[in-house]
């Protein structure tokens, strides 16, 4: 989801990668929550860590919260939003896909608040 927001949001020539700890699919919550407010992230895919040039970015965002964080380079400027891992949350689907809104909502707002400073 950070990614789909992130490329929605950024200024025009603003390249952006995302990746994982543990990368395996791109969650149907995320493509449900993502596309309830007008952004597709269908085409995306879960990548490693080893798979984006983390030494080439001006800026890494790591979003884990009880998960494992990625070592970012002590030369790459470094943001940490230790965000809910959403999925498997609540007891019934209805639960997990209003988690996937509530990470995706703190996101936006993040992303916007970050872009609206970006020099």
């Amino acid at each position: 989801m950070a990614e789909g927001l992130a490329r929605a949001m950024a200024p025009k020539g603003t390249d952006i990668f995302s990746a994982g700890s543990a990368p395996t699919r791109v969650r149907p919550q995320a493509i449900e929550a993502c596309g309830e407010i007008g952004i597709s992230i269908d085409d995306q895919t879960s990548k490693a860590i080893d798979e984006v040039p983390i030494n080439e970015m001006d800026l890494v965002i790591t979003l884990c919260a009880d998960e494992v964080c990625p070592i970012v380079p002590s030369t790459v400027r470094h943001l940490h939003w230790p965000l809910p891992d959403p999925a498997g949350a609540g007891d019934s689907p209805d639960e997990e896909l209003n988690a996937f809104r509530s990470v995706r909502n703190e996101l936006k707002e993040r992303i916007g608040n970050l872009f609206a400073d970006w020099n």
